[in-house]
């Protein structure tokens, strides 16, 4: 047969007949199939668009590159898209031993977190960083909801070194990781490279919108980062009958 004369073996003649009638052959790119590894290639902040380079779980593998090829880990829109996104996660990354003994970078936690706390390594902020901003409040993601939310003790001028500027009385920071739709309809302001907040306009949302369609269409898997700054939390601490979703609104 033809397959005999192109040197293919096969072992079940089941598998080949399944095969010739599958209609969709879905290929790996990044490893997400066959090593079960979710890596960020991308980023849009503070109205920059970058590409951040490695493949894996290894943070000191590559970098983010702004659009003219140039490094943008300090950049005050990566820092602070990063730390926030890092402060709406509970997943870790350490170096561990693996079966045959070989030190190897390792995630403990939620697989579509993992390219974050990678990304957040690359830029430089530390492992621990996270332990600097103490969380008050998590709302988990729901599927009703399509977001998790945090919020995280900060203090000082900027989120951190080389980050976004904090209004002054700032003690709080609320942060939402979850489905772009739902995290952009519910924005009104945008930070600019300057860093400097501007109203977010439906034209503006529309414009990330495309953005995010962008990435989507390349088969990406899109996650939006949203953060508020608060002087004070919008309920009372010490009342236990307040409910989750009602610190959620």
């Amino acid at each position: 047969s033809d397959m005999v004369q192109q040197e293919v073996l096969v072992r079940k003649i089941a598998a080949v007949e399944t095969l010739g009638s599958a209609s969709v052959i879905c290929s790996d790119k990044t490893g997400t199939l066959t090593e079960g590894k979710m890596t960020m290639v991308g980023m849009y902040a503070a109205g920059n668009t970058y590409e951040v380079t490695g493949k894996g779980f290894d943070p000191e593998v590559g970098g983010v590159m702004r659009q003219d090829g140039t490094d943008g880990r300090g950049d005050m829109g990566v820092k602070s898209n990063l730390l926030t996104a890092i402060l709406c996660c509970n997943t870790t990354l350490s170096k561990e031993k693996d079966e045959a003994g070989v030190m190897k970078w390792t995630p403990k936690g939620n697989s579509s977190e993992a390219p974050i706390v990678v990304a957040a390594r690359k830029v430089g902020l530390s492992e621990n960083i996270a332990g600097d901003y103490p969380r008050v409040l998590e709302v988990p993601f729901s599927s009703s909801r399509k977001m998790m939310l945090t919020v995280s003790k900060v203090g000082g001028t900027h989120l951190c070194e080389g980050g976004m500027p904090l209004p002054p009385g700032t003690n709080y920071l609320a942060v939402c990781k979850g489905a772009p739709n739902y995290i952009i309809d519910l924005c009104c302001e945008q930070l600019k490279a300057d860093g400097s907040v501007d109203k977010l306009s439906d034209d503006d949302k529309t414009n990330i919108l495309k953005i995010v369609d962008g990435y989507s269409a390349r088969a990406l898997r899109v996650l939006a980062i949203a953060a508020r700054p608060m002087s004070k939390l919008p309920y009372d601490e010490s009342n236990d009958d307040i409910t989750t979703d009602q610190k959620f609104e």
